[in-house]
């Protein structure tokens, strides 16, 4: 190989791993976005984060495409906690910290998955009139995200969303006094006019039981160690 081969190899190299780099960035960042959007009740800029064909899973049920995420996020939690409202009302808290990312981006860069945790802190003050029916005035809630992206034209988007709620307590007892008031979906759309499309077919018992959520990644220091015995 001639100087000018090795060094355009190089720089094609460097391109790439650059590409990498931003990859992570632009989906850490959708990620991140849609925790804040959630946070002050911004359900049309959560839907426009997704595929048109993307799926969420929740509570053992998938909704799928705009209109499954829709009747989600629009219909049913904006309804409950917000009435239907865009914007946080004073005394309203609906905080979705998402963190902990661990990303891996195909070699081709089309595609992507991404493993987060969320926190969510939520309740209303005493000043708020509306309080969510069956919710607690005060509540605390962990999941872990195991997430698929895909490029679309240029652009990252969520193409599915699954999310295993790991705990929930009210804040006044704590997690060793709660059971959680999200229970697995039973009933199906259109049945149940805010149902899931369809099953995962895994019943995903909440809190206090336990899901396990397996990692999309190869062990980082394992896979290592055998692709350099391998090789």
């Amino acid at each position: 190989m001639s100087e000018i081969e090795e060094l355009m190899r190089k720089n094609a190299e460097l391109e790439n791993r650059l590409g990498m780099l931003e990859d992570l960035n632009a989906i850490r960042r959708i990620q991140f976005s849609y925790g804040y959007y959630i946070d002050y009740c911004h359900y049309e800029d959560v839907l426009n984060l997704f595929a048109e064909d993307a799926e969420v899973v929740f509570l053992s049920g998938v909704y799928k495409g705009h209109a499954g995420i829709r009747r989600l996020y629009c219909d049913w939690i904006q309804q409950l906690f917000n009435q239907g409202r865009e914007g946080a009302d004073d005394g309203f808290l609906f905080d979705h910290i998402q963190m902990q990312d661990v990303i891996t981006v195909a070699d081709d860069r089309q595609s992507a998955k991404g493993r987060f945790r969320g926190v969510l802190l939520g309740g209303s003050h005493d000043i708020r009139e509306y309080r969510p029916q069956g919710i607690s005035q005060q509540f605390m809630e962990s999941g872990i995200y195991e997430n698929d992206y895909v490029r679309v034209d240029g652009v990252w988007k969520i193409k599915r969303l699954d999310y295993v709620l790991q705990w929930q307590a009210d804040y006044d007892t704590g997690w060793a006094h709660t059971d959680a008031h999200l229970q697995p979906a039973q009933v199906l759309y259109p049945e149940d006019p805010l149902g899931p499309d369809y099953f995962t077919g895994e019943s995903r018992r909440t809190w206090p039981y336990r899901q396990d959520m397996p990692v999309h990644y190869a062990h980082p220091v394992i896979a290592k160690t055998i692709a350099r015995l391998d090789g």
